[in-house]
């Protein structure tokens, strides 16, 4: 089961020059379009007199969702080779966008290639990887007695408590690995304790 992946801690940066031409990489964590697009945007502001704002980005962690831009450099130059940096790294959850300031000369289709490749890059390079986990929103509810059994298999799971309430029918929120929870759940259940899933 695929629950696991690969994304980076923080925001990174990075650097190149060719032929007066300067590259400003830009490595954001993220998790959905909406977010994306705003950076986007914000690092345009940021950037306002740079001549190109290129980027590529993956998202979830089936890496399904994924998009590379060009804007306005020639097809294939620049959002495909930064593209390609994430995919080496496997990251998902993971915009990068570099900033093009031309310097005057031409750097050719393979001078861009090489230039955008080496931006991304080096952003990465600068990047603190880590491992996320796919997760799931579940609670539980049993009786007193039953409380050392529950919190000893929420333990075992590694589930992080989210809250819980004491009282003549206690009842705890949790957030558990994908691929744990049918195992705490069966585990529990053979001691008449049930769960459910809240959001996923």
């Amino acid at each position: 089961m695929l629950d696991s992946f690969l994304t980076i801690q923080k925001t990174c940066e990075g650097i190149y020059k060719d032929k007066g031409s300067k590259f400003v990489g830009y490595a954001f964590p993220v998790s959905s379009e909406t977010e994306i697009k705003k950076i986007i945007s914000q690092v345009k502001k940021e950037h306002h007199s740079a001549r190109h704002w290129c980027y590529a980005y993956r998202l979830g962690a089936d890496k399904k969702l994924f998009r590379a831009n060009d804007d306005g450099e020639p097809s294939g130059t620049a959002g495909k080779p930064i593209l390609n940096q994430l995919i080496s790294l496997d990251l998902t959850d993971v915009l990068l966008v570099v900033v093009r300031y031309f310097g005057g000369t031409l750097l050719g289709t393979s001078g861009l290639i090489t230039a955008y490749k080496n931006t991304a890059a080096d952003t990465l390079q600068n990047a603190q990887v880590v491992t996320k986990f796919v997760t799931q929103t579940a609670s539980v509810s049993f009786d007193t007695a039953s409380t050392n059994e529950v919190m000893r298999r929420l333990k075992e799971h590694d589930a992080e408590i989210i809250n819980h309430t004491f009282s003549e029918q206690n009842e705890v929120i949790f957030k558990i690995r994908l691929s744990f929870t049918e195992k705490l759940f069966t585990s529990l259940k053979q001691n008449n304790i049930h769960c459910k899933i809240i959001s996923s």
